[in-house]
């Protein structure tokens, strides 16, 4: 360790010190950290809920189910029969005027045209259709 006793340049006068005095600034400094800790709430780790007593009132409406499903030669079914695609247009206009729309399940196999399957999913948005399922996509991983 070193000290600096004097001038080197023999007047009486002490160094002039270029630093910054930072002294103010940490005092500064700790009361806004003590303000920012006063002034947060202290956080709760529960959420306090109010949750209904009692059983809850039983659904009676069954989902109904429309199973759409495209063979290898993209030919579409609905409920098993073969539809054209005005047909299944028209069948799907039906189900959007619904006040309960049913469940739409399309099970398209792994052979048949992807535009038939893309213009099954366009339509049933267009249509306004919101529940709808690709079911049997496990025969698409390899």
């Amino acid at each position: 360790m070193s000290m600096n006793v004097g001038s080197g340049s023999g007047s009486g006068d002490p160094e002039v010190l270029m630093d910054i005095n930072t002294t103010p600034l940490i005092d500064v400094m700790l009361v806004l950290l003590v303000m920012l800790i006063i002034t947060i709430p202290i956080q709760l780790h529960a959420v306090n809920l109010d949750m209904p007593v009692g059983a809850p009132p039983a659904n009676n409406i069954k989902p109904e189910k429309v199973q759409i499903d495209i063979d290898e030669a993209s030919v579409v079914y609905w409920q098993g029969l073969p539809v054209s695609a005005q047909e299944l247009e028209e069948k799907m206009t039906v189900l959007a005027q619904m006040p309960f729309q049913p469940e739409v399940h399309i099970r398209p196999n792994k052979a048949s045209q992807y535009k038939v399957f893309a213009n099954v999913l366009s339509t049933s948005k267009r249509k306004g259709l919101t529940k709808m399922a690709v079911i049997g996509s496990e025969q698409f991983v390899q």
